[in-house]
């Protein structure tokens, strides 16, 4: 059976409001939370970007519900080993209700101690041997590992939990779909692809769970959603590459000068039809989803917990 949480986003929402959200959210009924991992915002209206692992831990002692990163990068910005420390205290403070999704970033968050950008299959690499690298410690052994990326020498975690946290690969396309299913312990992946998960499946994703989430923005006057939608999150809309190869909110502000307000009302689900909501969770179910994370977009949040709790949740199941 799918079960539902809520994304709590840390570019859109300091972290007194995402502490607030989450105790909102485990009261409405969801039952697991996911949140983002971003060094910058996407554009400055957003304006804000907490550091997910301080605020993991004040999740910790907050809600009781399980709490997975969506996702971070264990690659460029942050050393797989430190990445793996951060995951092993956090699960403990979780007491086991922890999951790493991890993926391979975009260079909004990863340029910024002035590395080079790699392309994708150069960091799809450095992804696999991330992984690899995280599970050695993970075992509370010292670990030594010489890579084409990555030196560990005589590092051991001292504090990890009793098991080691399951590690979800974030992936869009085939190529990343098949890394998540050869390395990962999950999928996750943001649209409800489903040639996206039969590549995840046949590549050794089998029984492992497939994860996902949606932006959406309840409220009682559509337009007014729709406004706030595409004031907030049009990057949700740009395509191909450029939210993996941009470098500043400056230049995501730039691109989404393109994207219509109406191409966000065709794609969000705005307002307060609740059908237009649960069909759109549906989507994600239907095509096989394990777990669905929907994130409210703007200030409405008391309102859509509301909404969720007494009207989209019972009408999913959830």
């Amino acid at each position: 059976m799918t079960s539902y949480g809520y994304f709590l986003s840390c570019e859109e929402f300091t972290p007194a409001q995402l502490l607030h959200q989450a105790r909102l959210a485990a009261d409405a009924g969801f039952t697991r939370l996911a949140i983002s991992d971003h060094f910058h915002p996407w554009t400055g209206a957003q304006g804000s970007s907490p550091f997910v692992w301080s605020m993991i831990g004040a999740l910790s002692r907050t809600v009781e519900l399980p709490v997975t990163t969506l996702v971070t990068c264990p690659t460029v910005r942050l050393h797989p080993a430190v990445t793996a420390q951060a995951a092993a205290t956090s699960s403990v403070l979780l007491s086991g209700r922890f999951a790493l999704g991890v993926g391979t970033g975009e260079a909004l968050n990863e340029h910024v101690l002035g590395d080079r950008w790699p392309a994708f299959d150069e960091r799809a690499e450095m992804l696999e041997e991330a992984v690899e690298v995280m599970r050695k410690l993970f075992t509370g052994r010292e670990t030594s590992h010489r890579g084409r990326h990555y030196t560990v020498d005589n590092a051991r975690l001292y504090t990890v939990p009793e098991n080691p946290p399951p590690v979800l690969v974030s992936g869009f396309g085939p190529k990343a779909a098949a890394l998540a299913g050869r390395i990962g312990d999950g999928f996750v992946t943001m649209g409800p692809d489903v040639e996206a998960i039969a590549s995840f499946r046949d590549a050794g994703g089998a029984g492992k769970p497939v994860v996902g989430g949606l932006k959406v923005c309840w409220g009682q006057d559509r337009e007014a959603a729709v406004d706030t939608a595409h004031r907030m999150w049009p990057t949700e809309q740009l395509p191909g590459e450029l939210n993996q190869i941009l470098p500043t909110p400056a230049h995501f502000e730039q691109a989404t000068e393109l994207v219509t307000r109406q191409r966000v009302a065709d794609s969000v689900p705005c307002g307060p039809d609740v059908e237009e909501h649960v069909d759109a969770v549906r989507a994600y179910v239907d095509a096989g989803f394990d777990e669905v994370y929907v994130g409210q977009i703007g200030q409405d949040q008391e309102a859509f917990f509301t909404a969720y709790r007494e009207k989209v949740l019972p009408a999913l199941g959830g």
